[in-house]
C-alpha cells in the first residue's frame, strides 16, 4: 500500500490542470455554438427559432452524462471511435451551448426596447444596432450568470471519469485506491475544487452587484 505524500499530491494537481483545460475547451466551443443558437432564437425566421428552441429544450432535458455516453459509446456503434478527451470535450461543449444560448438570449432581450428604437432613429442597420448598441449592453448583463455557469461547468467535469479520462475527481479515486487514505485524498481534491470555484463564485456575485447598482431604478 502506498503512503499519501507529495508525489500523490502533485498527481492531483496535474489532474486539476486537465480539469481546467477541459473546462476551457468546452466553454470556448460551447460559447461559439451557443452564440449561434442564441441568434437563431431571436431570428425573425420562424424555422430558425424553432430549430434553436428544439435543440435547447432537448439538450437541457437530457442529463449531460447521457450526452457523454452517446458521444463515447453510442458513436462507436457507427464506427466512430472518439478518444476519451475528445468525447468529453464535445459532450460538455454541447451541454454548455444549450445553457449559454438561453443565458445570452435572455440578456439580449433584457436590453430596454427604447434602445432598439433609439438605434432605429439613427438609421442604424440591424447589424449596426446589434454591434454598437445591443450587444455591448447584453454582454454586461450576461457576465454574472455566465461566470456563475462556469462554476457549474468546472464541477460537472467530474463526470467524464466514467469514460476513462483522468481529471481531478478520477485522479482522486486512483490515489485513494492506492493509499486508502480517503480523508486526506478527497480533502485535498475538495480544496482544489474550492480554490478553483470560490474565486469564480465571488466574481459572479461581484459582477451581479455591480450590474444591479449600475442599472437605472
Amino acid at each position: 500500500m502506498t503512503t499519501f505524500g507529495w508525489p500523490e499530491a502533485l498527481f492531483l494537481l496535474r489532474a486539476a490542470g486537465w480539469t481546467l483545460l477541459l473546462t476551457a475547451i468546452a466553454f470556448l466551443i460551447g460559447s461559439l455554438i451557443g452564440g449561434v443558437f442564441a441568434i437563431m432564437r431571436l431570428s425573425r425566421i420562424k424555422l430558425l427559432r424553432r430549430i434553436a428552441a428544439t435543440y435547447i429544450l432537448v439538450i437541457q432535458s437530457i442529463p449531460v452524462l447521457m450526452v457523454l455516453f452517446m458521444s463515447y459509446y453510442g458513436l462507436s456503434l457507427f464506427g466512430v471511435e472518439l478518444p476519451p478527451f475528445l468525447a468529453a470535450s464535445a459532450s460538455l461543449a454541447i451541454y454548455v451551448s444549450a445553457y449559454l444560448a438561453e443565458i445570452w438570449r435572455g440578456s439580449i432581450e433584457s436590453v430596454p426596447f427604447q434602445q432598439w428604437e433609439a438605434s432605429a432613429s439613427l438609421a442604424h442597420s440591424p447589424a449596426q444596432t446589434y454591434r454598437y448598441v445591443i450587444l455591448p449592453q447584453a454582454i454586461r448583463i450576461s457576465l454574472p450568470p455566465t461566470v456563475g455557469f462556469l462554476v457549474q461547468l468546472v464541477k460537472n467535469t467530474s463526470i467524464v471519469s466514467v469514460v476513462g479520462f483522468v481529471e481531478l475527481a478520477r485522479a482522486g479515486q486512483l490515489v485513494n485506491n492506492a493509499t486508502f487514505d480517503s480523508f486526506r485524498v478527497f480533502g485535498l481534491v475538495a480544496l482544489i475544487y474550492f480554490a478553483i470555484c470560490f474565486p469564480l463564485s465571488r466574481l459572479s456575485r461581484h459582477l451581479e452587484k455591480v450590474m444591479n447598482a449600475s442599472r437605472p431604478h
